[in-house]
């Protein structure tokens, strides 16, 4: 009958056109799960669930993503890169010596450094003082801060760069970015990172766990 053609076409029609909605969300989905960082995600489940404790405001990124392009000295003074530093998980951190809460974790670091710093994780603390040059080193040293490579960024170029890709306004701000360059979690705020928490945390984020 022409009106049950008409019904069945029409039909045919609407299934057409919702398999090609469907299949363009379903191309969508895959190109983000396919983007330079999707290996990272693995590595994010392993380790949300450890963000508990001392490092419990440590937020998961929701969607791997390269971690900002950074220009900053390196411990000889010349110019390096974070990738320049890539090959494995990287704790980033930036402080300056007019920020309180800074200093206060700087030795839980320099002990996380000491304690689990190797060929396959490290922590990159990176000064943001862009004024009395020599205080933030000398600091260092009257503190006993001695396992930290000492990384700075007298420009002021890290600073506005961190704060644009991860919302943090405040120091201390702390990435935790994979190998291959790709932020796995922020920390807006310190935290106690030589603790039980943090050693469980990277230990995840290491596939220790």
């Amino acid at each position: 009958m022409p009106g049950t053609r008409a019904m069945l076409a029409g039909g045919a029609v609407l299934a057409a056109a919702l398999g090609v909605g469907l299949a363009v969300y379903g191309t969508g989905r895959t190109g983000g799960n396919s983007g330079p960082c999707a290996g990272a995600a693995p590595a994010i489940a392993r380790l949300a669930p450890f963000a508990r404790g001392a490092v419990a405001a440590l937020e998961a990124v929701e969607t791997p993503r390269p971690a900002p392009e950074l220009t900053f000295k390196g411990p000889d003074g010349g110019d390096t890169t974070l990738s320049a530093l890539r090959g494995r998980l990287l704790l980033v951190n930036l402080w300056a010596t007019w920020c309180g809460p800074c200093k206060a974790e700087m030795p839980a670091l320099d002990r996380l450094q000491a304690e689990m710093g190797g060929p396959d994780f490290a922590v990159v603390a990176i000064n943001v003082d862009t004024r009395n040059l020599d205080k933030p080193p000398q600091w260092l040293r009257d503190n006993g801060i001695a396992r930290l490579a000492y990384y700075a960024d007298p420009g002021g170029r890290v600073l506005p760069a961190i704060q644009k890709d991860t919302g943090s306004q405040g120091l201390p701000t702390t990435m935790l970015i994979d190998a291959k360059g790709c932020t796995l979690g922020v920390m807006k705020g310190p935290a106690e990172w030589s603790g039980p928490d943090a050693k469980r945390l990277v230990g995840a984020a290491l596939g220790r766990d």
